[in-house]
């Protein structure tokens, strides 16, 4: 039986915007402050992408087994293990030692895969009605926080003299109060779990068989690829383009800002349509535009246009592909299962991009071939998008 009780079903749903908010500032607060990290560590520019890159290494490797953890042990008491996680990897980051540095970072990749692939499961079994508003409150709960992270990360650092280690400590406020809410919740809901969730583990791997669940993976891992590499490395590519280091970060931050509407609306756009397919094509020509501006002038004006650009694009995609996890399956087991595979997938390639176009940077010591690869991956994600965005099911074919 569902818990029907008012002030569970209230808790549960600042719960679940509470797991948003801690899902993206551990990794964009990184974004303005990585040049400051590297000079002093002393890292090179593809060895301070790991700083970005490794979080998604760990999506990679914990994602196929999140829903397993959900299934032994409920969702509730595995969303509060990432949780757990994440407060132990943002406290361990902030140390000032190499081994600590990356040791920290990991564990946030983890603790963050967790909470990732069960978000949309759970949503799925408790708001089974609503997945698509749920997903955009989500999704843009994220996005708030993480510009916020991007905006603060410099004057925390410099105007305070914290240094960028309290800057990034500070994150773990968020994560504090998902804790005490989680605690509740896992202890408060046993029979709330749905017999397919609780008592039926996957036999088989149909999900890696199904092209349509390939195609959601693929085009998760691209707009995400896209995403942070832009979080990592635009505020170091407005600064070459005469920005300070502050204005850049902010202009990171605006970035993400002004897609917050594209994450509340896109879902619930794409709701009203048996097929997505055109709304992922014309989010990731957005794309193709933003890259292009930065590429091809430095003048003010373009800039701001790219970004806008950018911030849709960016923001759109991300929460469209939130809500394929859910409209692509027909059941929470399904959609766990799916998020789980698309997350696994999708990070691995999104975890090459940080490193992979520092070192295009390191060894052309320009922004034009990043830029220009960063334009081909958005060619891809719209070809991607396509498919993930057509009206079928993933264990339907």
């Amino acid at each position: 039986m569902k818990d029907t009780r008012p002030f569970y079903r209230a808790l549960l749903f600042i719960g679940i915007i509470i797991v948003a908010f801690n899902l993206r500032p551990a990794i964009t607060s990184v974004g303005p402050v990585i040049g400051i990290i590297r000079d002093d560590i002393g890292l090179s520019n593809w060895s301070a992408g790991l700083l970005t890159s490794l979080p998604l290494i760990a999506f990679a490797f914990m994602s196929p087994l999140a829903p397993r953890l959900g299934n032994k042990y409920s969702n509730e008491v595995a969303m509060l293990l990432g949780l757990i996680l994440l407060l132990v990897g943002i406290s361990v980051r902030s140390i000032s030692i190499l081994v600590l540095l990356f040791t920290g970072t990991i564990l946030i990749g983890l603790g963050i895969a967790i909470c990732n692939v069960l978000l949309p499961g759970i949503i799925k079994e408790k708001f089974p009605a609503k997945v698509a508003l749920m997903t955009s409150l989500y999704s843009t709960a994220m996005g708030i926080f993480a510009a916020t992270a991007s905006g603060l990360s410099i004057p925390l650092t410099r105007d305070t003299g914290w240094g960028w280690q309290l800057a990034l400590l500070v994150w773990t406020i968020p994560a504090v109060i998902g804790v005490v809410i989680w605690v509740y919740l896992s202890k408060g809901d046993k029979s709330d779990q749905p017999v397919e969730m609780k008592f039926i583990q996957p036999t088989d791997n149909r999900m890696w068989r199904s092209p349509m669940a390939w195609q959601v993976a693929i085009f998760m891992g691209l707009q995400s690829l896209m995403f942070y590499v832009t979080v990592s490395w635009l505020p170091e590519i407005l600064h070459d383009n005469g920005l300070s280091m502050a204005t850049a970060g902010w202009m990171l931050s605006f970035t993400q800002f002004v897609g917050l509407p594209a994450s509340f609306f896109v879902p619930v756009i794409a709701n009203k349509f048996k097929s997505q397919s055109m709304i992922a094509v014309i989010l990731a020509l957005l794309a193709v535009v933003g890259y292009s501006g930065l590429l091809i002038g430095d003048a003010y004006i373009i800039m701001i246009g790219s970004i806008i650009c950018l911030g849709i694009a960016l923001s759109g995609s991300f929460s469209l592909a939130l809500a394929f996890l859910g409209m692509r399956a027909r059941t929470s087991r399904q959609a766990a299962e799916l998020s789980g595979m698309a997350q696994s997938l999708g990070y691995t390639l999104a975890a090459v991009g940080p490193m992979f176009i520092g070192f295009l940077f390191d060894v052309t010591h320009a922004w034009s071939v990043p830029l220009l690869t960063l334009i081909g991956v958005a060619i891809l994600v719209a070809f991607f998008g396509y498919g993930a965005g057509k009206n079928q099911y993933v264990l339907d074919e």
